[in-house]
């Protein structure tokens, strides 16, 4: 009972971004040993060849350790950037005008190039541009189809080609552009189990995203722009997780609103049933110290406790010096959190919403009996998933064993709370569904001989959607040793 990856003690999942300090098979195993359930391929650095020799090294870990392992590969999206200038860069004076235009050549002090026309009919007197992350302020006073004319009032250094952020507008841009568009079918065709998608503003972004994804992916939808708060519930709706993304929030609202802001996303997403992973800054002192700030570890736990499926690293386990280090931190965290007597309660205090459907139902109750019978793991048998989103969403006191018979519903499970996926080979029978379950939980040690674990899954087998059986089953301690003994005497 040595030889698979045993489920963490943790519910709560940690999503690791890859990058040039953890790109060797080495470095990502000690990632996965150390925590790391899933792992972000970040589209806006490096190339495809890159990206594939990533991939490689995931899936024959995967082989290895025999757990399915998460692979998110996230779009960049559309980047506004300013021009280039005389000498690299330029100092903007606080208080002076500066001039953004669609004439090429080199900036200066006074003017630079800014390549997005469709900027100049949006844009208008009285809204806010950022440069470089919000490091340089400015406030539009005259605009044409041309120019934008600023004030400038937080002045400072613009280099060539730094970020431009317009909180105050609906940039009339598609989410996806065309190098998203060669990423994205280059995703595919390496069988990602998540595609994130950058910059949605609307529900019809998430639209166009997965109409060109179909099935082959699950989606993510990342809130990073103010006007996707205006519709987010229909974005939720509409994706398959969300992702509260907190880098371009932080820069185009005030710090004080994003708190509240990741508490309404978490809330929304919890409320639809839908997977959602709290993103950016996490442990960012972590790329050069080997312990995170105490003010860190208590935002990685607030996202704990507000009911998060998953919390991410990014420039931390990248880039930085210590990306093993950062991975085992956020484990510990988790752990400690969810130890807190107080943790059932908080992750219960944001309603779920139920379907009229049998599978809700039964998905609703399912813990309410775990808890009556004092189980010790549930197990549900998914073809689509759907039957561990379900439960999982309800956040059941004990851990949860999802069996499928396809690798691809395994590995998507993989940003879901409280989930540990097997993939396995598909039953014909009630009483054989059963039997592989108890032999299951014993080997995966979620639960032990004498235990009780609640079983829910769909007659007839093998239908999407079809949940409609919970069963109570009592295990016996030697019940996998006699089935392996059973199967030794039939091939001989």
């Amino acid at each position: 009972m040595t030889d698979v990856f045993t489920p963490r003690s943790r519910k709560v999942k940690i999503l690791a971004t890859l990058g040039p300090a953890s790109s060797t098979p080495a470095m990502i195993r000690k990632l996965v040993l150390a925590g790391a359930d899933a792992f972000r391929i970040n589209m806006s650095h490096g190339d495809h060849a890159q990206k594939a020799k990533l991939v490689a090294i995931i899936r024959a870990l995967e082989k290895e350790l025999k757990h399915p392992t998460t692979i998110m590969f996230d779009l960049q999206g559309p980047k506004l950037r300013v021009g280039r200038f005389k000498g690299g860069s330029t100092i903007l004076k606080t208080g002076d005008r500066f001039t953004l235009d669609d004439k090429r050549g080199l900036g200066g002090p006074d003017r630079v190039e800014l390549p997005h026309p469709e900027l100049f009919g949006t844009i208008r007197p009285g809204n806010r541009i950022l440069i470089d992350d919000g490091k340089v302020r400015l406030q539009a006073i005259e605009v044409d189809d041309r120019t934008i004319v600023t004030k400038v009032e937080v002045g400072g250094k613009v280099s060539d080609n730094k970020g431009v952020n317009v909180p105050d507008v609906l940039v009339p841009i598609p989410a996806l552009t065309e190098k998203d568009r060669v990423d994205l079918a280059f995703a595919l065709e390496q069988k990602a189990d998540w595609i994130a998608l950058s910059f949605v503003q609307r529900p019809e972004d998430v639209a166009e995203a997965r109409e060109l994804i179909g099935e082959k992916a699950s989606l993510l939808a990342k809130i990073e722009k103010p006007a996707a708060i205006d519709q987010l519930e229909d974005i939720v709706a509409l994706a398959d997780a969300v992702m509260v993304a907190r880098g371009d929030l932080g820069v185009e609202l005030p710090p004080e609103a994003v708190p509240p802001l990741q508490n309404r996303i978490i809330a929304c997403a919890r409320h639809y049933g839908k997977p959602v992973v709290v993103a950016t800054q996490m442990l960012e002192s972590m790329i050069i110290s080997p312990t995170p700030t105490r003010a860190e570890v208590s935002d990685v736990a607030t996202a704990i406790y507000d009911g998060a499926d998953a919390v991410m690293l990014s420039a931390e386990s990248a880039a930085g010096q210590y990306p093993r280090e950062a991975v085992a931190m956020m484990d510990r965290i988790a752990s400690s959190a969810e130890r807190d007597p107080i943790y059932p309660a908080r992750i219960h205090f944001t309603p779920t919403r139920l379907e009229p459907t049998t599978a809700d139902a039964l998905a609703g109750s399912a813990r309410h009996i775990a808890s009556t019978v004092s189980a010790t793991a549930m197990v549900c048998y998914t073809s689509s998933g759907s039957t561990a989103r379900r439960i999982a969403r309800e956040r059941p006191a004990v851990p949860l064993l999802a069996m499928t018979a396809s690798l691809t519903t395994a590995r998507r499970l993989g940003i879901l709370w409280g989930v540990h996926a097997v993939h396995t080979r598909d039953v014909s029978s009630f009483e054989e569904m059963v039997a592989k379950a108890k032999r299951m939980a014993l080997r995966h040690r979620i639960a032990e001989g004498g235990d009780r674990v609640v079983l829910m899954a769909g007659v007839p087998f093998g239908t999407a959607g079809s949940t409609n059986v919970i069963h109570v089953v009592r295990l016996v301690g030697d019940e996998l040793e006699r089935h392996v003994a059973s199967k030794d005497s039939a091939q001989h």
